[in-house]
């Protein structure tokens, strides 16, 4: 997430998915972004600058049906008919960033439900014919625990200038 969102538009607004405790919420909100964050719970204590939206996400409507959104930020998550939802989300140069567990991460504890987990290459067929893939990763993570993710940095087609290199 931090290596993408510079690539966000400066000032843009961003939505971070399934957000738990706010720490990617607040990390954009302290860069100027303005973010709207969703979960089934407020996060305590409420962050500056950043709007929460309470939902339920998985037996819930979508709550941003007609928002669009400079940025899309999922991580630690997966509910697969979102998927649909958070690419019509994204506004022209819109970015997704989003990481996740992936199969073999039973090995290495929770998530090891299929469910819950991105099978092989999963995320790039997601979003092909949608958006441009800029980076794609999946393998073993040491930091913050040992985990098996797949991650994705991908940008609206056509609207790709140059990357920043931040």
């Amino acid at each position: 997430m931090v290596r993408f969102a510079g690539q966000i538009r400066a000032g843009g607004e961003v939505l971070d998915v399934a957000c738990g405790g706010g720490r990617h919420a607040q990390w954009l909100a302290a860069r100027g972004y303005g973010v709207t964050a969703v979960d089934r719970v407020p996060f305590s204590p409420p962050i500056p600058g950043v709007q929460f939206v309470e939902a339920d996400l998985e037996h819930g409507p979508w709550p941003f049906l007609s928002r669009r959104f400079d940025g899309v930020v999922v991580t630690n998550y997966l509910h697969r008919p979102l998927f649909a939802h958070l690419l019509d989300a994204l506004a022209p140069g819109g970015w997704l960033i989003y990481e996740t567990f992936a199969a073999g991460n039973a090995a290495y504890g929770r998530p090891t439900r299929a469910e819950f987990l991105l099978q092989p290459d999963e995320l790039l067929e997601r979003v092909r014919g949608r958006l441009q893939v800029v980076a794609y990763e999946c393998g073993i993570v040491e930091f913050p625990r040992p985990a098996v993710v797949q991650r994705l940095a991908a940008v609206v087609p056509g609207t790709i200038g140059h990357l920043d290199d931040r």
